[in-house]
């Protein structure tokens, strides 16, 4: 494990310690992507809500996790997905999942017809593009470009199968190819994440987080 993943993990455990500052740089390492994966089940106007409830949630929860920084990732995914889920639930709408995609995993994938979609796939006018996907797709495609996973901690976020994953996150890479050809304007690379907006009434900061955080801990 080399680089920025090296410094996460650092970062996680220090955090797992009681380091606030370590638990902001964890935030700011993660909570970009993550909430591009809660935009792909929400939408916009209730993604930042979502995402903040999930981040309290990994904050009092924080220190029973064990695992690296791509570990974390994928815990966190399923956190937020299990918070965006219920939302819908309560709002009485469903995600409009497509079929499923098991009865493919045996099948071997075509050559990498979709390489050009993978730079712009953190863009606002992109992830728009994700969301006109089935939602199968939708999910497999920000789980492993966006926010990072691989095939394994995608499929135990899904509940799926690593190789139902790949084959959901490949075909929504070539129809999301085929959209970006139509709408040459969404491509802007994979680093350019979306630009967080100003929260909404009482979304949550990574310091209002970590003061959640120090409070839970007193009171455990």
């Amino acid at each position: 494990m080399l680089g920025d993943d090296a410094e996460l993990t650092a970062a996680l455990h220090a955090a797992q310690d009681g380091d606030e500052h370590a638990f902001r740089t964890v935030y700011r390492a993660v909570h970009p992507r993550l909430l591009g994966y809660v935009r792909t089940l929400v939408g916009d106007h209730d993604a930042e809500d979502i995402a903040s409830e999930a981040w309290l949630q990994i904050a009092r929860d924080l220190e029973r996790f064990d695992g690296d920084a791509d570990r974390f990732r994928g815990w966190a995914a399923r956190i937020a997905r299990n918070r965006a889920l219920d939302h819908i639930r309560m709002r009485g709408r469903r995600p409009a999942v497509g079929g499923d995609e098991t009865e493919l995993t045996g099948r071997p994938a075509e050559s990498d017809t979709a390489g050009e979609a993978m730079e712009a796939l953190a863009t606002d006018s992109t992830l728009s593009l994700i969301a006109r996907l089935p939602q199968d797709q939708a999910e497999a495609v920000v789980l492993r470009v966006v926010v990072g996973l691989d095939a394994k901690s995608a499929a135990e976020t899904l509940g799926k199968r690593p190789g139902a994953v790949r084959t959901a996150a490949h075909r929504g890479l070539k129809r999301l190819a085929e959209l970006l050809a139509c709408d040459p304007e969404s491509g802007r690379g994979l680093d350019a994440l979306p630009p967080q907006r100003e929260p909404r009434g009482p979304a949550v900061t990574s310091a209002s987080v970590t003061q959640t955080r120090a409070r839970t801990q007193k009171d455990m």
